[in-house]
């Protein structure tokens, strides 16, 4: 074994190391997430306007049938089974 070996094998280990295999993937990491989070967000300068959408009546409205729906499930629905039983038996 030549003297020299051990020290050329843990130099190019640790050159091996020192690069990082994805830089183009690492300088753009969390891109996607801070634009959804932009695309999302309504006022991004934070100061109060005028809310777009349903008017109070309206939102309480939809929102007790909304609460009622889950009181009384609704109707079960009679599905015809067009070309064949379901379990493939004869």
């Amino acid at each position: 074994m030549h003297p020299n070996l051990p020290t050329l094998m843990l130099a190019s280990l640790l050159a091996a190391c020192a690069a990082s295999p994805t830089p183009n993937y690492d300088a753009r990491f969390g891109d996607a997430v801070r634009g959804a989070r932009q695309a999302q967000t309504l006022n991004p300068q934070g100061v109060p306007a005028h809310q777009a959408g349903m008017d109070g009546k309206a939102a309480r409205e939809a929102t007790g049938r909304y609460h009622d729906s889950f009181k009384t499930p609704p109707p079960v629905v009679n599905v015809i089974n067009i070309g064949g039983q379901l379990g493939g038996g004869r």
